[in-house]
């Protein structure tokens, strides 16, 4: 059975049973700081089980697509691990229980296949429950029919699940399957788990938990209000069990990849005759790296994800590098990923339709990464063979933490890779002063951010605020001022009652017109009035979802909690930053209408009559385009279109085609706002009423913020009128100075530029005609300094280096092939002193060195050999010094 069929039974199956069927969330976990990705299956549904949010469903049903990446190094060792998966889970929020989700599990394993049922075998599977869970094991035993001697019990780290904090746990009941004694020995999950393989955990979320530590010797505080259901079937295993194969990397969807991979390597896979993936043959090992790392990085580019050098981006860059660093290992050194990444896409599309749609996308991030990853390769290859020479050399046994440190930071070479090749040629790493840079460079990139931090205190006291006095109503869209109600102040140690005159506070209002930044529209600022007090607001937030926070310095009087206020924004910024934030939506528009869909919005910034917008593209944008995408914005500024905005389902949204932004988190209801035919996006911002409102939109620049991003901005209205009419004003000005009409300036211009460097360029050979001219009378004032003729000549001011080099090598050339002599030239320009020094054949045979000359003057520093050397760098004062410094060295 293939997993596409696999996934669509399952889904079927459980929607029949009463559940909602909910799309899986993107792999990068945007709703949840502490993660990168989505680990599990219940990650986007935690908010409900928290208490945090109430479910849209008493039932739900999902195919979750899960990233693990702390066990990367493992993966192709074993048969579990693996970088991407997908988890197929049924959730119930105070629903049905312990016995309706073991029914269900067992229903749809075991039932036959011609009835949408797995059709596995109930004679093999196990059953494992909780030390003390007596129910679960009557439900398996008397209900469903499995023999005790087949329920096993286990304890906390097994079978007890929580989050590894404080907060809702509770027993779990998980499935095996016997695959028969060539996968190991007899006697249930407990002896062996490749034999009897895990395909499905249930879980009974009943109890909550207190602290200590994060698998087992924690307490049971008690029991949770609600009792839900989260369970996970991994859909690998299952389609492994179905498809008769060994383990996940054999199953449809991951083996062409390992077969692609072979026939480009000439490398066979299944060297070894074992069954067990823990005892594979190296090259097997690797052939499973390649497989599992190119799906996982075509899934994590598929969900927005480009390669970079930190956080979800640096994780994507590390299993992409891995897998060509792995196909490299088997002997294949040509780019890889166009052989490999189609398959990857013909594998997952049929799961996955977008995949394909977006492919052109994907694939040109994937491929520029592969050709910037083998020129890294090639030079941190280069430097990191040094490196282990040099350690090698000094009777080190382990590579420094510095230098491998170096080779990650300087040339982006993954430390997975040093380890891996300083290992190779026998060497360790040190590991642990790697560690502590790395923290130490962490720490620094932090620093601003915790800077930043929203709020005067933790976010508990907003979630205090919230739960007791409700969340805040936004009326900005309909109005810029309104009476409202002081629900709390918070103050720099916490909650406060009142506020002075000169403190700055944060303020919760009932209802506001304030906009909080959000969706890269800048704040509102503006005043609230309360009493006989007046705060001037000069940022908004919303530390918590629901919640307005009004940061604001008192201005006059004081203000107090409970009172009556009268909150007015600043229209004119408001107008502004309207105008801005639908010109973004135009830009976004004409950018994917020129480039492609592929060009997403990857963020942007609204202000006061300017905006950013960055979005995603492999290469530079050519100017013609953005030329174009200009003209086309402002077209439809000149057509007046109406703004609109709406509220509608998901569902709705999608079927008009509105964009929806990747890393934005959305409802079931959404707000799409259209211009007119020609832009529609799901949008919380504020906007102008009319395209017309926004005057004109003017591009400023187009360039690079990182890899495969770019970033566009832009000016409008009012601001970008007065920009271009101080353009046009230069204009005249230059055309008045050329004498010229002003469309021909720019000619004007490149003739003069022309005209400088052609000046500049015979300027400087007569420079260099004239110092080299002088070469031979330098040469005929040589000192002869204890049987050696020495020229020491100081060049004029400014003489550039390959001329002073030049230079040194006329006056050897002057001096008598007869005797031994040494030239020497010295020159400073920009405050520093540099000297070349030469020597003739005759001087050699007297064991004068050029090289050991200049660095004899230099301390030391300083290169070159025996005929000609050159240094310097000292400040232009010790010029004199210099020559001097030649002469001793010399009669020494």
């Amino acid at each position: 059975m293939e997993t596409a069929e696999i996934r669509r039974r399952f889904l079927k199956f459980f929607e029949s049973n009463g559940h909602t069927v909910v799309p899986s969330a993107p792999l990068p976990a945007i709703d949840d700081p502490n993660l990168l990705f989505v680990p599990a299956g219940m990650v986007p549904f935690v908010p409900y089980f928290l208490g945090q949010a109430t479910p849209p469903w008493k039932r739900a049903t999902s195919v979750q697509k899960c990233i693990r990446t702390p066990d990367i190094e493992e993966v192709g060792k074993t048969s579990r691990h693996g970088t991407f998966f997908q988890m197929n889970g049924n959730f119930s929020f105070g629903d049905y229980f312990k016995e309706e989700a073991i029914r269900q599990a067992w229903d749809l394993t075991t039932g036959p296949v011609s009835e949408g049922g797995f059709g596995l075998d109930g004679e093999k599977i196990w059953a494992t429950v909780y030390l003390d869970d007596d129910e679960s094991i009557d439900i398996w035993h008397k209900q469903i029919g499995l023999p005790l001697d087949r329920i096993v019990r286990r304890g906390q780290v097994d079978n007890m699940w929580s989050m590894g904090i404080p907060g809702p746990c509770g027993p779990c009941s998980e499935l095996y399957y016997d695959r028969g004694p060539a996968y190991g020995p007899e006697g249930g999950p407990e002896v062996d788990e490749d034999r009897y393989l895990e395909f499905w955990n249930l879980v009974f979320m009943q109890n909550i938990r207190g602290e200590g530590p994060a698998k087992e010797g924690y307490e049971i505080l008690g029991d949770l209000p609600k009792k839900n259901i989260d369970t996970g079937m991994g859909m690998e295993r299952m389609a492994a069990l179905l498809q008769g194969v060994d383990n996940m990397y054999e199953t449809d969807q991951v083996r062409p990849l390992i077969d692609k991979a072979s026939e480009l390597t000439g490398k066979r896979y299944g060297v070894s005759t074992s069954q067990t993936a823990s005892e594979s043959h190296p090259d097997d090992v690797r052939f499973r790296v390649i497989a599992d790392h190119v799906r996982s990085s075509l899934m994590l580019i598929g969900d927005g994800i480009v390669p970079s050098n930190e956080g979800r981006g640096y994780v994507l860059r590390r299993i992409m590098r891995r897998a060509i660093r792995a196909i490299r290992l088997l002997g294949y050194d040509k780019p890889a990923l166009p052989e490999l990444l189609p398959v990857a896409r013909d594998c997952m599309s049929p799961s996955y339709p977008e995949l394909a749609e977006d492919f052109a996308r994907i694939s040109s991030y994937a491929y520029n990464e592969e050709e910037a990853f083998l020129s890294t390769l090639k030079r941190g290859t280069e430097i990191l063979d040094l490196a282990v020479a040099g350690t090698k050399q000094e009777g080190g046994k382990s590579l420094s933490g510095s230098k491998a440190f170096e080779l990650h930071d300087t040339y982006g070479f993954p430390i997975d890779l040093t380890l891996e090749m300083a290992e190779e040629q026998g060497l360790a790493v040190d590991r642990e002063g790697f560690t502590r840079l790395m923290g130490e460079q962490r720490a620094r990139a932090k620093a601003d951010a915790v800077a930043r931090k929203s709020g005067h205190v933790d976010l508990s006291v907003y979630h205090e605020i919230r739960d007791v006095s409700g969340e805040s109503q936004f009326t900005g869209y309909l109005e810029d001022s309104r009476e409202t109600d002081v629900l709390a102040i918070v103050g720099q140690s916490g909650r406060v009652r009142d506020a002075e005159i000169g403190e700055e506070v944060e303020i919760v209002l009932k209802s506001t017109p304030f906009y909080a930044e959000g969706g890269g529209q800048q704040a509102d600022s503006g005043r609230i009035t309360v009493g006989g007090g007046e705060v001037e607001v000069y940022d908004v937030q919303s530390p918590v979802s629901g919640l307005i926070v009004h940061k604001a310095k008192v201005i006059k009087g004081g203000i107090v909690e409970g009172e009556t206020a009268f909150a007015q924004i600043d229209r004119r910024r408001r107008g502004a930053i309207s105008r801005a934030h639908t010109a973004t939506h135009l830009v976004h528009t004409a950018i994917r209408h020129f480039l492609g869909e592929s060009a997403t919005q990857a963020g942007s910034m609204n202000a006061p009559g300017r905006l950013r917008f960055d979005f995603n593209t492999p290469g530079q944008v050519p100017e013609s385009v953005l030329h174009d995408a200009e003209q086309q914005v402002n077209e439809i500024l000149e057509s007046d279109l109406e703004v609109k905005a709406f509220t509608t389902s998901m569902a709705e949204a999608k079927a008009l085609g509105a964009m929806a932004l990747f890393g934005e988190k959305y409802g079931e209801e959404v707000r799409v706002v259209e211009v007119g035919d020609y832009a529609r996006e799901l949008c919380g911002g504020t906007h102008a009423d009319r395209s017309g409102q926004l005057g004109v939109v003017k591009f400023l620049s187009e360039a690079s913020i990182g890899s495969g991003v770019r970033r566009v901005e832009a000016l409008v209205g009012i601001d970008a009128f007065q920009f271009l009419a101080r353009e046009h004003a230069l204009v005249n000005q230059l055309a008045g100075l050329y004498k010229v009409p002003s469309d021909q300036v720019r000619d004007r211009v490149e003739t003069t530029i022309a005209q400088l460097k052609d000046a500049e360029k015979e300027l400087s050979q007569l420079r260099s005609q004239i110092v080299l001219s002088k070469a031979a009378e330098y040469a005929a004032e040589a000192k002869q300094i204890g049987g050696v003729r020495v020229a020491v000549v100081k060049a004029p001011d400014g003489t550039k280096g390959g001329d002073v080099r030049n230079l040194a090598t006329q006056i050897r050339s002057h001096l008598s092939d007869a005797e031994p002599g040494v030239a020497a030239v010295v020159a400073t320009a920009g405050g520093k002193a540099s000297l070349v020094v030469g020597v003739n054949a005759a001087a050699k045979a007297q064991h004068l060195s050029a090289g050991e000359l200049v660095k004899s003057a230099l301390s030391g520093r300083g290169g070159g050999n025996d005929d000609i050397a050159q240094g310097g760098g000292v400040p232009a004062e010790q010029a004199d010094q210099l020559l001097d410094a030649i002469v001793r060295a010399v009669a020494e």
